[in-house]
């Protein structure tokens, strides 16, 4: 799948990304098209112009990357994405600084209540994507098989070698080394961190009464660093390291990643077959918060995660002008349409048709001032 080529070109769309000021458009302009939305993925760059800024987690930050860069060309709308995470990503949607924000997580609810003071926030998913287990072992070969228990017990600080008869148990045959185990974990508040810290939550009852499920926790051990690519850097450049890292920094950085196992008692790899099978038995409430943690299924890669764009139901009365409103509807439409065909080849998977139409039939009722957004057929 061009998976190397494609997250370099992502990577580097990133950091171009992440060097733009935030903000709200400046530019207004009516709202000239006659025709209804489209999910068909394309605009009329006559009638789309601008900017929109939006900022959050860095979990999509590789497609999201790509999606800008490709809408960009097709609608002359510049995206400008900051990967900052999911918590600072909400604080800055709720305080109005972007015009969009991205987590891994729903809003909570506090979250919830502190952004209706401003606005209806609106949950538009846009991919699924697995959180692995990657680690820098020297002579530990691809295989390795862990479970839920082994893997809180190893970022309690309870398993600190990773010969452990904890491990050794669940990898007969394999020569597991006398290496000392260094745990690497995300420093700021993140969705990531929420939904692997809700699978550990599920599996053990110390992690659960202890640390806890929450964006941001504290940790018993192990060195801190920002964002995925701050994990995956940690990862990388420790002997002997253990991180969760999404499946396309570990692809990018050739990392090695265990095999985790099920609710079915199946060890899954972080397949992108296995991480679109957690989404097919999903069932969202009406308001599109949901996760895919331990879903049901036997070949289900079980630490998966669905990533939000945040927008508001109304963006004109949440503050934004009417182009940004456009814009920002001809933006999740091409998420929901062409991003769909494009996020595989950045190893996320796309949203199951029937979570794609909730999804669109969400967008399609966005509003500018109480009446609907028209966004030109492309």
């Amino acid at each position: 799948m061009r998976y190397s080529r494609i997250l370099a070109a992502a990577a580097a769309g990133a950091i171009a990304l992440s060097m733009a000021a935030c903000g709200s458009n400046d530019d207004s302009s009516s709202d000239t098209g006659s025709s209804t939305s489209s999910s068909s993925g394309s605009a009329d760059t006559a009638q789309l112009s601008g900017t929109l800024n939006g900022a959050g987690a860095t979990f999509p930050q590789p497609v999201y990357s790509e999606w800008a860069s490709r809408f960009g060309e097709e609608s002359g709308v510049t995206v400008n994405y900051q990967g900052i995470g999911s918590g600072g990503g909400i604080a800055q949607f709720t305080e109005g600084t972007v015009d969009f924000g991205a987590t891994d997580a729903a809003l909570d609810e506090d979250e919830l209540r502190a952004a209706q003071r401003k606005g209806e926030p609106v949950h538009v998913p846009t991919v699924l994507g697995a959180v692995t287990v990657s680690y820098n072992v020297d002579g530990l070969e691809r295989g390795l098989r862990l479970d839920g228990p082994t893997i809180a017990d190893i970022f309690l600080g309870r398993i600190t070698k990773w010969n452990d008869a904890a491990i050794a148990r669940l990898n007969d045959g394999i020569d597991l080394p006398d290496t000392d185990i260094t745990v690497c974990h995300r420093s700021d508040e993140s969705g990531t961190t929420a939904n692997f810290t809700l699978f550990l939550s599920d599996y053990s009852r110390a992690w659960r009464d202890g640390p806890g499920t929450d964006k941001s926790v504290q940790w018993p051990t192990g060195t801190g660093a920002r964002g995925n690519d701050g994990v995956a850097g940690c990862v990388k450049q420790t002997a002997g390291a253990v991180g969760y890292v999404e499946q396309a920094y570990a692809l990018q950085n050739d990392f090695t990643t265990a095999a985790v196992q099920n609710k079915a008692g199946n060890f899954v790899e972080p397949t992108l077959e296995a991480t679109s099978a957690a989404g097919e038995g999903a069932n969202p409430p009406a308001d599109l918060r949901f996760a895919t943690i331990n879903a049901d299924g036997d070949q289900v890669y079980p630490i998966t995660a669905v990533t939000f764009l945040l927008v508001w139901q109304d963006a004109c009365r949440a503050g934004l002008d009417r182009q940004v409103a456009i814009n920002t509807k001809a933006w999740l439409n091409y998420a929901l349409g062409t991003g769909q065909e494009v996020a595989p080849d950045l190893a996320y998977a796309p949203l199951p048709d029937s979570i794609k139409t909730r999804a669109q039939a969400r967008v399609d009722a966005l509003q500018c001032d109480g009446a609907p957004i028209e966004v030109p057929a492309g």
